[in-house]
């Protein structure tokens, strides 16, 4: 086992189950539950950023964030990811400094490129080409970093611009950026160039080895200390001492070219390791049973204390 210190945050779902269109309320209880136990086990909480997926009941990121920062002042605080396109990248700043001040610097600003056409077109978003939505989200990340460093801040690009002004009080810490993503093209350029942490999608190892060969390749074209840069991973969980009933559980996802674990814990800590091995130090777990908590208490008992 390696001698780093491996942590492990814990992504609550924004709804999404089905049941909240027969009883909208029963959401809330439930996670609150539920983060009652996982804050007592995981270093960090996670948000996933989508205003909508159909029509199912669904709660926007940022205000649920600071729901729980609220209430949990122990856990990191992170989203996995916020999309470029969906604030103005200078408000966001002011939101993640007003957070950070809030949080006592427990923030971690999860970033990405955007990717659901269907949901930007009902939301009235604008749906350029991968290549300008990235340059977005580079220049977006360039703005905020003002923002947060420099008093006043004076920032113009092509798609964003501040003049003279002021993110009092700033950040402290200033939030480190987490890129979500791992096209190899253009979205990896920006890790290597931008990134303080990176989450690729889950892949197969096979996938993920291939990917963080390429980070390393722009990494040593823009002369960027690969190691410099956090490597988080988040991943989808099916966990049962019965390895049969967990695949069941699962059905076909773990066959998917973005899998999902399913099975007992020496399993998973197997899968985890085998990415440790590649650099990963941070795992943001999905459990989909929520709000059942069988998994997590199974996690937390036989799993956990191997990396602990």
């Amino acid at each position: 086992m390696t001698s780093r210190r491996i942590e492990f945050g814990y992504n609550p779902p924004t709804g999404q189950r089905g049941i909240e269109q027969v009883n909208p309320r029963s959401f809330l209880p439930d996670l609150q539950n539920v983060l009652d136990l996982a804050c007592q086990h995981f270093s960090s909480i996670w948000i996933s950023d989508h205003h909508q997926m159909g029509e199912r009941f669904r709660l926007e990121c940022w205000t649920q964030l600071t729901w729980i920062a609220a209430r949990y002042p122990g856990p990191k605080l992170g989203t996995v990811v916020m999309s470029n396109s969906y604030r103005h990248p200078p408000l966001l700043a002011k939101m993640a400094a007003s957070l950070q001040y809030f949080s006592q610097g427990r923030f971690i600003l999860g970033y990405g490129a955007g990717w659901h056409e269907e949901e930007y077109h009902s939301y009235g978003f604008e749906f350029p080409s991968a290549k300008v939505r990235i340059a977005q989200m580079v220049e977006g990340i360039k703005v905020m970093r003002a923002l947060w460093t420099e008093r006043p801040a004076n920032f113009q690009g092509e798609y964003y611009k501040v003049k003279d002004a002021y993110c009092e009080p700033r950040p402290e810490p200033v939030p480190p950026v987490l890129i979500g993503g791992d096209g190899e093209k253009y979205l990896l350029r920006a890790v290597a160039e931008h990134a303080d942490w990176w989450l690729p999608y889950s892949r197969r190892l096979d996938l993920l080895k291939q990917k963080t060969e390429i980070l390393k390749d722009h990494c040593r074209a823009v002369g960027r200390d690969y190691d410099s840069i956090r490597k988080t991973y988040t991943l989808t969980v099916y966990l049962s001492e019965d390895r049969a009933a967990a695949e069941r559980r699962a059905g076909a996802a773990t066959e998917r070219e973005n899998p999902v674990f399913a099975g007992d814990p020496e399993g998973l800590r197997d899968y985890l390791e085998a990415r440790i091995e590649l650099g990963f130090d941070l795992f943001q777990l999905v459990f989909p049973d929520f709000p059942e908590t069988t998994d997590i208490r199974l996690f937390a008992d036989k799993v956990l204390p191997y990396f602990r």
